[in-house]
């Protein structure tokens, strides 16, 4: 059992088995002691449960750090036994959005897809039993956990609380109506809702209050409807953090961003990491950016209509809690929600509007969610408690006044009573100022800060100060630039006045704010339906937007990898112009494409190329090319890079065969592989070696593989498989006019058949400053190595023959799966065909038979 407690989440893990002594978190009747923390391996320090943070306020230090996106979430996964045997149940939910997701699917013994999962989650602490690292002892699960995340901290809970009993329990009552039919689909799924137990149990106790009841979005979701893209290919392709500057925006993340709200890029950056796999719903996606692509006023206005929502997620997530305790913090904020969700159901009739007209299935749905009479209903509600014009407003002395006249007068006059109080004293904060500036001859004026209150500022131009220093009476003093900033004594006491009537405000109107809520609360889970709408179009607005900026074509969804002039997406944001374009086609009866050519020639870079627009068109965006068409795919795997793992204490080539191992048991007839410098990190024998067998076995399955290597060894398979393709990488070779000297121009253009060069790592090495001795002398052992090892490989005619055959066949079949085109232009195609056929027979010279050459 494990959970997992982020800068933005907690997750929690369970796996099966008996607890003994454990960590019993207690908050209720149910816990009993006190949470004990101990020490976790591989981590410094004492873990502990981190201090609660209620949602009222921000959390300070690491508490929301760089993964804003998350709040706080909780995820469990939970091991099955017997005749479940790699059953994995998970729950997560995220403070910043009051979702609870249950997960239960099949994982393999390397529980690849939990850690892909948590990869994506961003855990800050991981929640597990005690049992799972008992003397030292640790699960498996456990083991594989802490190794892959090594900075998060974890937390024992004891096994009886993972109970799925109580998980149904607490998911029939908390889960709001509209989602209720997610009960009985889960109501067998024990390992989920074990977990989804301990995750609530453990939430009540960190957080010191509970949901409403009937309060709670709560979703099911297994493995089959995202394509999975484990953390190393994430990381490889840069799809959300750039490798070598974690600030950079030069990721796939950065090239698509341009959303307005905070649940928008939360949602892009999940679409990225977890790209769909139904056709339709990316169709209806791509249905919807076409649209906005060609209707101008509808983008502009709902690009103007979404950016002025806050994050509705997280104004949910506080408006269902309960807290257990009353605080002058937690009043104040109450009131801070109340009025940002006053200002959020003003913008739904805008957004209303602007959705009034459009045509595609999506934006109808969505116009037609927002038809939904309780915005109204509770929206007038809270203008019969709260004035009219109160609006949520920046800078701390307008929110603050905005706060204490919130509430309309005449409801609580004890409130009205605090109110003239308050008046009466900041009017006299004023006339205090005005009379130390007159006493003093300077030019000194009120301003408030949260942390200071009321204090006085003085600019120092054109000022003369009283012997060259402030008066005796200003205390506090600090300076910075040419502002003075200061306070006295009298002003400190008002200050002190002041607090003490805003508490009374913000007590009385929390009492007034928390009735309005009472009423409000079996309506406002229509905010659920607001918040998904406006993530979603925020997204969408997104992805359009890239459009605008690139020439970017809507792609399809074949049983063809097929795209025209193709870019890649983060390198054409990085030079700020169209980079080289390549064409790249890939199909079931060219399935393997082996990819050739020099060091620096962009071979890299072309295979990163098309992993990002597979991804790029799996999640519903058009993509940088002419034209597109693609094969979903269930899964993406990259072999990149020859680094050593210091962590895990593995050499380059222990890293390259422990992914490749990966891709091997994980891998399907629906994947897309991109392999790049398989075993360069041994010997040349030993990598040709380990190179062909991986290419055997993944020529046994219908994936679409890009291998790129520097052994030109492999070229050969073309000759023995019929759906084995060779391709390199085009360089021209130069000879300056004044020395002779050879140099090498890179064309980064992709081209049918196997590279023809040689020794181009001698002539990279040319380019750096070793001395031309050294090289010298490595030309010519390696070309005598070269003699000795490479020897000519002809396929003979019959071979030749049959791959013919085969091409012919496999273009037959995709021309009647997938042929949009008329009569005519078929005639044509088919023609061209059998011209391609016949050519490739007579360069074996083999006789055309009398039935090819008719029509």
């Amino acid at each position: 059992m494990a959970s997992f407690f982020d800068s933005g989440q907690v997750i929690h893990s369970f796996r099966g088995g008996r607890t003994s002594s454990s960590i019993p978190p207690s908050s209720g009747s149910s816990f009993c002691g006190t949470p004990r923390l101990g020490r976790t391996p591989g981590l410094a320090g004492t873990l502990g449960i981190h201090p609660a943070w209620t949602p009222q306020t921000e959390p300070s230090g690491k508490a929301i750090q760089t993964h804003t996106a998350f709040s706080y979430s909780t995820l469990h996964p939970c091991k099955g036994r017997g005749l479940a045997r790699g059953e994995i149940g998970m729950a997560s939910i995220n403070l910043k959005c009051p979702e609870l997701v249950l997960y239960q699917f099949a994982d393999t013994g390397t529980y690849a897809k939990v850690i892909t999962k948590l990869h994506i989650l961003v855990p800050l602490e991981i929640l597990m039993p005690d049992t799972a690292s008992e003397k030292g002892k640790g699960t498996k699960l456990y083991n594989l956990i802490t190794e892959n995340f090594q900075s998060v901290a974890f937390t024992a809970i004891q096994r009886k609380y993972f109970n799925e009993r109580k998980g149904l329990e607490y998911i029939q009552q908390l889960c709001a109506p509209e989602y209720s039919t997610v009960i009985m689909e889960v109501q067998a799924k024990y390992y989920c809702l074990a977990a989804a137990a301990a995750l609530l149990k453990y939430f009540e106790f960190i957080q010191n209050s509970i949901y409403a009841p009937k309060s709670l979005k709560v979703s099911f979701k297994g493995s089959e409807h995202t394509a999975m893209i484990d953390s190393a290919s994430a990381t490889n392709l840069e799809l959300v953090v750039n490798n070598r500057d974690h600030r950079s925006e030069h990721t796939l993340l950065g090239v698509l961003n341009y959303t307005k709200t905070p649940g928008g890029g939360r949602r892009l950056r999940s679409n990225i990491l977890e790209p769909l796999l139904d056709v339709d719903t990316i169709n209806i996606r791509l249905d919807t950016i076409q649209e906005l692509l060609q209707d101008e006023e509808l983008f502009f206005g709902l690009k103007n209509a979404i950016g002025h929502f806050l994050d509705i997620d997280q104004l949910l997530s506080v408006l269902v809690q309960i807290p257990k305790q009353e605080t002058v913090q937690i009043a104040e904020s109450k009131i801070t929600h109340v009025i940002q969700l006053k200002h959020t159901l003003e913008l739904v009739p805008p957004l209303r509007m602007v959705l009034k007209n459009c045509n595609t299935a999506l934006l109808k749905a969505y116009s037609s969610s927002l038809e939904d009479n309780r915005f109204d209903m509770i929206l007038e509600q809270i203008k019969s408690v709260i004035n009219d014009d109160t609006s949520y407003m920046k800078g701390s002395l307008n929110m603050r006044t905005q706060k204490c006249y919130a509430v309309r007068p005449n409801i609580n006059e004890f409130l009205d009573i605090a109110r003239r109080a308050y008046t009466e004293i900041v009017d006299d904060i004023a006339g205090l100022v005005d009379q130390v500036g007159e006493k003093y001859g300077l030019p000194i004026r009120t301003s408030f800060n949260t942390a200071r209150g009321f204090f006085i500022q003085m600019k120092l131009e054109g000022v003369v100060l009283p012997h060259g220093e402030l008066p005796a009476d200003f205390i506090k003093v600090t300076k910075q630039k040419n502002n003075y900033s200061f306070t006295t004594t009298d002003l400190m006491k008002m200050n002190d006045r002041c607090d003490e009537a805003l508490r009374e405000i913000f007590h009385m109107s929390y009492v007034v704010v928390c009735q309005l809520l009472n009423t409000v609360h079996e309506h406002i889970h229509c905010l659920y339906k607001l918040s998904d709408a406006v993530s979603m179009l925020d997204m969408l607005l997104s992805l359009a937007n890239a459009c605008t900026i690139s020439d970017y074509v809507r792609p399809e969804f074949t049983d063809t990898l097929a795209i025209k002039q193709g870019r890649h997406p983060i390198l054409e944001r990085i030079v700020g112009q169209q980079p080289v374009s390549n064409n790249s086609y890939i199909s079931e009866g060219s399935n393997f494409v082996i990819i050739t050519g020099p060091n620096m020639s962009g071979k890299s870079t072309y295979l990163k190329q098309v992993a990002l627009c597979q991804i790029m068109a799996q999640m519903g965006s058009f993509v940088p090319a002419e034209y597109a068409s693609f094969r979903i795919a269930d899964q993406i795997f990259t072999r990149i890079g020859v680094d050593d793992d210091f962590e895990t204490n593995s050499s380059t080539f222990m890293v390259e065969m422990k992914e490749v191992s990966y891709l091997i048991h994980n891998v399907s007839d629906r994947s897309l592989i991109i392999i790049d410098e398989l075993g360069r990190g041994t010997s040349a024998e030993e990598g040709v070696g380990i190179c062909h067998s991986v290419c055997e076995f993944l020529l046994s399955l219908r994936a679409f593989t890009l291998f790129a290597t520097h052994f030109l060894e492999l070229c050969e398979l073309e000759t023995l498989y019929p759906n084995v393709e060779n391709q390199h990488m085009e360089v021209q070779h130069t000879r300056t006019g004044d020395t002779g000297t050879e140099r090498v121009i890179y064309t980064f253009l992709l081209s049918r058949g196997s590279s023809e060069e040689r020794n181009y790592g001698l002539r990279a090495a040319e380019m750096t400053a070793l001395p031309s001795t050294i090289i010298q002398e490595a030309k010519a052992i390696s070309s005598k190595v070269s003699q000795q090892l490479l020897a000519k490989h002809h396929s003979d005619p019959e071979t030749q023959r049959q791959r013919a055959v085969y091409h012919l066949a496999t273009r037959l079949l995709q021309t009647a799966r997938n042929s949009r085109l008329d009569p005519d232009s078929l005639r044509i195609y088919l023609k061209g065909l059998k011209r391609d056929y016949e050519a490739e027979l007579q360069v074996i010279g083999e006789p055309v038979s009398m039935e090819t050459e008719e029509d």
